[in-house]
């Protein structure tokens, strides 16, 4: 009997195929869930309706806020501007330390409680002052279809788009997604297979495999982040590894964020990131040549701040997410060298602080900028 219900929200896929036994392969990411009639995907919302893989959560979000775009986190995309976030339920990776575990590990449907078009959300961006959407809280990867026409309504109202998520997709997908989006945030967990395969359950290489396409097949700005997690990937070998690995195959301009773990989910034994362990991989990162290099979760000012890569000046002092201090000139040149920062930058940065501002879709009156 098929369990997969159909209504309004579950609208058919295009990455799938059906194999030999009659079971049907999802292929969005290198999971590769075969399913049987009825069965839905670790992931929860792409099911086997009996035809091929439906996605059965497009149009209902969890939930709508608008954040500082520091928060994403990304520091040289639009810095100080406001931008709307939202995700679905479900993920395709089964971190045992998420830390919005009860969206991604949702298996309710019910999580879902506000619906909304592509056009609404682009309407309701632009209305809000936002200068970006971010797909967000859950991996837009499982909800492709969906991100993807927000992206196109988006775009059309002249609205950025910003894709935060683990980077474990397959390479058709992974294609089609990126075109329409204009900035990622990509969370490279570990710099080993083993935790990738013991803890989020998935692999290494694919991600690497993202990052490799976005940075020189895309005009995508990318930047990277690394939960750091006491015992699990905060050895000095790992992150000299890692941060030799991003200058060697991605540059030395794309920023990592070194963001702090606090114990959740799965992992409630693993005490919360010390304040040196972040400092201590920043700075192996500057030290190996990462020319941006910022930490996350901690108040640290000198580790929220952009300096210059040439000549050290600072460009953006930050205190967590609040601007106190834009000097870059000419649209992203040190005032000091003139040796210009990486990034999407405008003449003068956003106002929007950091406030968090949950929205209620269908009650939305301009915000400001």
């Amino acid at each position: 009997m098929n369990a997969v219900e159909t209504d309004s929200y579950t609208v058919p896929t295009r990455y799938w195929h059906a194999l030999d036994d009659g079971r049907i392969q999802c292929d969005v990411c290198p999971r590769a869930c075969k399913l049987h009639d009825g069965q839905r995907g670790l992931c929860f919302v792409r099911a086997n309706d009996g035809k091929g893989i439906v996605l059965t959560t497009y149009g209902r979000s969890s939930g709508f806020c608008i954040d500082p775009i520091e928060k994403k986190p990304l520091n040289h995309f639009l810095p100080g501007t406001p931008v709307l976030s939202f995700g679905t339920a479900g993920c395709n990776l089964a971190c045992k330390f998420c830390q919005n575990w009860d969206i991604s590990k949702s298996r309710e449907i019910d999580t879902l409680g506000s619906a909304a078009t592509p056009e609404k959300l682009a309407r309701v961006a632009k209305e809000s002052g936002c200068r970006s959407i971010a797909f967000t809280y859950n991996d837009p990867t499982i909800f492709l279809e969906y991100a993807v026409d927000v992206a196109q309504a988006c775009h059309e109202e002249g609205v950025k788009t910003v894709a935060v998520t683990a980077g474990y997709i397959c390479p058709e997908p992974r294609m089609e997604f990126y075109q329409f989006m204009d900035a990622a945030n990509v969370d490279l967990k570990a710099f080993t297979e083993q935790f990738y395969k013991e803890i989020t359950g998935s692999h290494l290489q694919p991600v690497l495999d993202t990052l490799v396409y976005l940075k020189h097949e895309t005009p995508v700005w990318l930047e990277l982040t690394n939960l750091i997690i006491p015992g699990k990937n905060d050895s000095d070998e790992e992150l000299n590894r890692m941060t030799e690995w991003v200058v060697e195959n991605l540059g030395p301009n794309v920023p990592m964020h070194f963001t702090a773990f606090h114990p959740d989910w799965k992992m409630r034994d693993i005490p919360a990131t010390p304040p040196a362990t972040l400092k201590r991989a920043r700075e192996i990162a500057l030290k190996n040549g990462v020319n941006f290099a910022y930490t996350g979760n901690v108040h640290n000012i000198s580790g929220d701040t952009t300096f210059c890569s040439h000549c050290g000046a600072e460009l953006i002092v930050r205190d967590w997410y609040i601007i106190n201090e834009w000097r870059l000139v000419e649209g992203g040149k040190c005032p000091e060298c003139g040796t210009i920062c990486p990034g999407v930058f405008e003449e003068e940065p956003g106002t929007w602080g950091a406030r968090r501002l949950p929205v209620r879709i269908n009650t939305v009156a301009n915000l400001g900028t």
